[in-house]
């Protein structure tokens, strides 16, 4: 592949002007993680349990939540429960953050990329059906950006070769596709939780699997084959049976977690406001593509709000003179030489040097969006 040209800006600071990302801190975290500081417990504990079962019930998961401390360590549990091994084939997104597709390397199992649709940068359907076959393991897709993928084509997809779907919606929580929350239609589903994220906890993540009789596992792959449960049930004497992680969530990490659940309907809200006056004023514009299908079976969660335009790099350079922060977050996986693919993806490469992602996040307001877009509608 040719590498696509690079992003060379530095990361601009607040005092600068509107930057392209900021975490979004709830008004009771403070509180919430000095009541934790002062408690028997910061590391794993009770508020781990009250986050995973509020989060469960809150956002309708179909089984049970696991906490642990990242997205990514949310996606390695996910492929072991799912029965990945060694030199398994598992179709997985070519555009996307590496936290995807690197733990399959953990386990020896083989990506196979699949290209993007580039009105959605979500997995392309043409291609995944192209590149099923018998030996396909397990398929993995991505909710680019918080816009949910074709959720029934893909499961109809998987159920014909009797494989499982694992949707990493580190993007997309949230999001609903046909009226159900991400995850409903899919065997493992795994969220991020990392600092820029809509519900953050510092950095940690969590997976929901359909299979209540998965949970025990879990909880053992999470700590070192260990189910600390049995030892808060004074069970002490443990047998280790299998390889686990030390891929818990802390309570200090939960408490900001669970002051981010009280007020993630008003956090989603704003969110969608600001990705709507995004629409509305760039819907039009003729040198502007919205990446973004618009399917009414699907509702975005509104984390990235992202475009396709030409000559990237001097519109960027123009938003920069404006005190506007843009960028790429995520970047085609082949490029990585770790997995070494040397296969060809045209609608990538269509699209490799066209995307840019604008400023969305709790620490702006309708005018600064309607700001943005009054410079790109200058043109550059």
């Amino acid at each position: 592949m040719t590498k696509p040209p690079k992003n060379d800006l530095p990361m601009m600071s607040t005092e600068e002007g509107i930057v392209l990302f900021h975490p979004h801190m709830p008004k009771k975290a403070k509180e919430y993680v000095c009541d934790t500081l002062d408690s028997r417990w910061i590391g794993q504990g009770p508020k781990v349990d009250l986050f995973e079962a509020r989060f469960r019930l809150q956002f309708r998961q179909p089984g049970p939540c696991l906490a642990v401390g990242s997205g990514t360590d949310a996606l390695h549990i996910a492929y072991l429960l799912a029965g990945i091994n060694a030199g398994d084939e598992v179709l997985v997104p070519l555009f996307t953050c590496t936290a995807t597709t690197i733990p399959l390397l953990y386990i020896g199992a083989k990506p196979k990329f699949i290209d993007v649709n580039p009105a959605t940068l979500n997995i392309s359907l043409q291609d995944l059906k192209r590149k099923i076959s018998d030996r396909t393991k397990a398929i993995v897709c991505v909710h680019y950006g918080g816009l949910p993928c074709d959720m029934a084509k893909i499961r109809l997809l998987a159920d014909k070769y009797g494989i499982p779907v694992i949707e990493d919606a580190a993007h997309a929580l949230g999001a609903t596709y046909d009226g159900k929350p991400i995850g409903a239609l899919s065997e493992f589903t795994i969220y991020s939780f990392q600092a820029i994220k809509h519900l953050t906890t510092g950095d940690g993540g969590l997976i929901t699997f359909r299979d209540d009789g998965l949970a025990p596992l879990a909880r053992r792959l999470r700590w070192f084959g260990i189910d600390r449960t049995d030892k808060q049930k004074g069970i002490w004497e443990n047998d280790i049976t299998e390889v686990g992680y030390k891929y818990q969530m802390t309570d200090i990490g939960a408490a900001i977690g669970l002051a981010g659940l009280e007020e993630f309907a008003e956090t989603l809200a704003y969110r969608r406001s600001l990705y709507r006056r995004y629409v509305k004023n760039l819907k039009n514009v003729p040198h502007v593509t919205i990446v973004d299908d618009f399917d009414p079976r699907k509702e975005h969660a509104a984390w990235l709000f992202t475009i396709l335009i030409e000559s990237r790099m001097k519109c960027q350079l123009k938003l920069r003179s404006r005190k506007i922060e843009s960028g790429q977050t995520h970047y085609r996986n082949d490029r990585y030489s770790v997995f070494g693919c040397n296969e060809t993806f045209p609608a990538m490469d269509s699209i490799d040097d066209k995307y840019l992602i604008l400023p969305l996040h709790t620490k702006m307001t309708l005018q600064d969006v309607d700001y943005i877009c009054g410079v790109l509608k200058e043109g550059w």
